[in-house]
């Protein structure tokens, strides 16, 4: 998403330093299962409450640095972004919590699913609620997805519900965030504001019970907590910033390289167990993937072929 006073470049082209931005973000994203596994002993809930915490002096501090505070100032007067801001806000708590603990419970793979599965999602939702009519390439992608989840639902006696939660909760927190008018850094920065005032209340009463890893649990502990801050914000505001410079076709080929890197760490890394229904299911969501990115890559060619040249 480009920020909404910022200079955006036209839509055929695409920047050096955009494609550098985007490919940190993924990269940072697809390691953070190894930063995820290193907190695996604390609960999830608490891990989240500091990957908000520490999120808001980071955000708030790049948002001065830019100097893009006046957004947030109106956005707190706006009783309507609020409640919008407020929405996204629990839905993407709600796939930090999922992520948080299925890396920990040893379910890496089934996260990479649910953001393999995660455009077509996005796909369908446009179809629902914005009356979207998917082309004949994407209805197939869909199908085929939905045939892998069903694959992996026959295998193991009920639906992946880490997959389908992941896929969700991301896909509704997308879908709500663009009506939110407010660029993506000062949105991000709203969104853990006003998740911090529950976060901040939860990790005071784990640790007034001693049930917090905030100090009583040693030096090391105290770091990866201040770290979750890092860890969340720094990726989100360096895509945000290079998103703005892509063409949407060239992200939407890049997001696939997070879900990779999760994939082939909990496979050769974490070990966890493979076998021939998340074969097969993965196989029918690899192909729905070629479909749908071979469909939107022909589209966007077609598109720059019908546009004039720009003049010198």
């Amino acid at each position: 998403m480009a920020e909404r006073n910022a200079k955006i470049p036209a839509e055929n082209t695409d920047s050096a330093k955009g494609f550098a931005f985007a490919l940190a973000a993924y990269l940072l994203w697809g390691f953070l299962p190894f930063f995820m596994k290193a907190v695996a002993h604390i609960p999830a809930p608490e891990v989240v409450a500091h990957r908000i915490v520490w999120s808001v002096p980071l955000a708030g501090l790049v948002l001065l640095w830019l100097g893009r505070t006046h957004e947030v100032k109106l956005a707190l007067k706006s009783p309507s972004m609020l409640r919008m801001a407020a929405l996204t806000a629990v839905l993407v708590t709600i796939n930090w919590g999922i992520y948080v603990w299925a890396i920990g419970a040893g379910r890496a793979i089934e996260t990479a699913l649910g953001y393999y599965i995660n455009p077509l999602f996005s796909i369908f939702l446009g179809a629902v609620l914005l009356k979207e009519r998917p082309n004949a390439a994407q209805m197939v992608a869909i199908a085929l997805a939905a045939v892998a989840v069903a694959v992996l639902a026959f295998d193991a006696g009920g639906l992946p519900w880490v997959s389908i939660g992941l896929c969700i909760s991301w896909g509704f927190y997308a879908f709500f965030r663009k009506t939110l008018p407010i660029g993506p850094n000062q949105g991000f920065f709203l969104e853990v504001l006003l998740l911090s005032i529950p976060a901040v209340g939860y990790i005071i009463w784990l640790e007034a019970t001693g049930q917090g890893h905030f100090g009583d649990t040693g030096v090391a502990d105290v770091l990866w907590l201040l770290s979750c801050g890092i860890v969340t914000a720094v990726p989100l505001m360096i895509y945000a910033n290079g998103a703005k410079l892509l063409r949407l076709s060239t992200i939407g080929i890049m997001q696939y390289i997070a879900p990779t890197m999760i994939f082939v760490i909990a496979v050769f890394v974490f070990h966890e167990p493979f076998g021939t229904a998340k074969l097969i299911a993965f196989a029918l969501i690899w192909a729905a993937l070629f479909v749908y990115s071979g469909a939107m890559l022909a589209e966007s060619r077609a598109r720059r072929a019908t546009q004039p040249a720009p003049a010198e």
